[in-house]
């Protein structure tokens, strides 16, 4: 078979698509059922040009904004870029997991859509009105929208001149079409309008967006949303019923659109019910549990102590005290993250660790402004002491991290066994973190140094991050929201390691209906995450290492769930047997 991704991250891995395109191609299982892998997506003003538009190990055989030509692509791409007056590259890069799985090699397929014929743009969104009522010209203004709209005639044009898909007279391997997202979705919609016998498409649903600005735009965020959801399903009422004002989003009528397609895939179980929450009323479409994967790489016992003692150095280094635990979350600073209630946690384990003479340090890795410069750093790291104070505005906070950076200074004032440090920098090695950090640190530090990894977010589809210390044997704290749970439970038949502690906020008796769950608001929201972080913290405090052999059986039950759901497991259990079902 040959597999189609369509998603923003065709070129470079941003996010969690790339993290899980890059985990699905590199599996070993996935290449042996699809020959061929091709990532679609369009040119942004970020790429890079001429033949290093793909990375170092990338090559780029064609590309008519470059001028380049290595196989006569051109007699071939030529037709379909004067019609839809668009620019096409095409080539080849190696996508890695970061884990020891060898790199697999895939095809990248970018279209130029900064032009575009406007006679076959309009004929084209009125059929996706017409067919599939997504309203274009309410949204052609948010380019986030438009340009997945221009994307997908040339798309599906070019798609058959590079032979991933057939014609009548040419058959090929049959396809399978994802949509990561919304960005694919007008790519697949076209691809239905042909209804072509080998084509399979696929809304690949890694979140619903449509959801995701309720439950953060809500004071009451999950608690409101998911007691809303409980009592909902068993009425005949839909999500549109209960927020009309979702109308005016513009990923919203793609997302709908999903209806369409052969089937869902939802990376966890609270996705599945809320694609269905989204459109009553069709049942008979598949929703698929599948679940994403972590890496699979395990430290030994000494790599771990290594790492850990490394963190413990930079923490010294940055507090003047050499602290006893070390918690961390990596994570963009972002309200569905939930830092606060890390912080409250903290709050009732500093009186606790005090008591034990002991003490943590909590660094929060993240950032909403990109890679600051080697020199911003140095300057700021001299200047006030830069990462564990801050200044507002760029090179330091901003576009948002200022909120966190005020939270984590306020709670520095108040606290004195546990400490908090935001590092809004991307990577984790002194070049780019200053001087204080140790020369031999790298981001596996941060991953296998860890005592606590927190992600107790309010929103979180399905959570990889927050899983990723699992092998090297951290405590991993998570929402009951995220969609990793569900995996979780099913590996473990709900009889969780040490390893896991699960925070539940959206636990309120009362609300019992929908209208119940409407009138929750902020207050009750407080009252109930101010009761489970006391109860987190009392637990964690029991369950936090207090020796070598603490740390050892925390690395082998860790090690041992960590194995259960790597990309190869996943791969193997979830995904391709819900390919396979698309071709019954």
């Amino acid at each position: 078979m040959v597999a189609i991704h369509v998603t923003h991250e065709a070129v470079e891995k941003m996010g969690g698509i790339g993290a899980v395109v890059a985990g699905l191609v590199t599996s070993d299982d996935y290449q042996r059922v699809f020959e061929r892998t091709v990532l679609i997506g369009p040119v942004f003003t970020t790429d890079q040009t001429g033949a290093e538009r793909f990375g170092p190990d990338g090559e780029v055989l064609y590309s008519s904004i470059d001028g380049i030509d290595t196989g006569g692509w051109a007699e071939k791409f030529r037709p379909v870029e004067q019609a839809y007056e668009v620019g096409i590259i095409y080539g080849t890069r190696q996508v890695s997991d970061g884990d020891s799985t060898a790199p697999a090699k895939v095809e990248v397929l970018l279209v130029d859509v900064f032009n575009c014929n406007r006679g076959r743009l309009n004929r084209f969104k009125a059929e996706l009105f017409g067919r599939f009522d997504v309203p274009s010209d309410k949204f052609e203004h948010i380019w986030e929208f438009e340009q997945y709209v221009r994307l997908a005639e040339p798309a599906w044009e070019a798609m058959r001149i590079i032979g991933a898909r057939s014609t009548d007279v040419s058959p090929v391997l049959p396809v399978v079409l994802f949509s990561h997202e919304y960005m694919g979705m007008p790519t697949v919609l076209r691809a239905i309008m042909d209804e072509r016998a080998d084509v399979r498409t696929v809304f690949y649903a890694h979140e619903v967006a449509s959801v995701r600005r309720i439950v953060e735009t809500h004071p009451a965020h999950d608690l409101m949303f998911y007691n809303l959801l409980a009592s909902a399903e068993k009425t005949d009422k839909g999500f549109e019923d209960f927020f009309p004002e979702v109308r005016d989003n513009f990923k919203h009528p793609l997302i709908k659109a999903a209806r369409h397609c052969d089937a869902i895939f939802a990376v966890g179980d609270f996705v599945g019910q809320e694609m269905r929450f989204l459109q009553p009323g069709c049942e008979n479409v598949p929703v698929e549990m599948v679940y994403n994967g972590i890496p699979s790489a395990v430290p030994t016992l000494a790599q771990r102590q290594e790492s850990r003692k490394r963190m413990m150095q930079y923490a010294g280094n940055l507090l003047d005290f050499k602290p006893d635990y070390i918690f961390t979350h990596v994570a963009r600073p972002v309200l569905s993250k939930g830092i606060w209630r890390n912080l409250r946690i903290l709050h009732e384990l500093d009186e606790q660790l005090a008591g034990q003479g002991r003490s943590a340090v909590f660094f929060m890795l993240g950032t909403l402004a990109g890679r600051r410069r080697e020199n911003d750093i140095l300057r700021m790291e001299n200047d006030y002491g830069w990462p564990v104070r801050h200044r507002h505005g760029y090179p330091d906070m901003c576009n948002g991290e200022e909120v966190v950076g005020d939270l984590f200074e306020d709670f520095n004032q108040h606290h004195q066994a546990a400490r908090v440090v935001l590092v809004n920098q991307f990577g984790w090695e002194s070049s780019r973190c200053g001087q204080r950090m140790p020369d031999e640190m790298t981001l596996a530090d941060v991953r296998m140094g860890t005592d606590v990894e927190f992600g107790l977010s309010v929103y979180e589809p399905f959570g990889i991050s927050q899983l990723e210390p699992l092998g090297a044997g951290a405590i991993c704290v998570v929402s009951n929201v995220c969609g990793c749970v569900g995996l979780l439970k099913r590996c473990t038949g709900g009889d969780m390691p040490a390893n896991i502690l699960l925070g539940d906020f959206i636990r309120v008796p009362a609300a019992s209906t929908f209208a119940d769950a409407m009138r929750i608001d902020m207050a009750q929201r407080d009252a109930v995450e101010t009761a489970e972080a006391k109860r987190l913290a009392r637990r964690l405090t029991d369950r936090l290492p207090k020796n070598d052999d603490d740390i050892a059986e925390l690395l082998q039950s860790g090690s041992a769930l960590g194995q259960k759901i790597t990309w190869k497991r996943t791969v193997a259990d979830y995904f391709l047997p819900a390919v396979a079902r698309m071709w019954e």
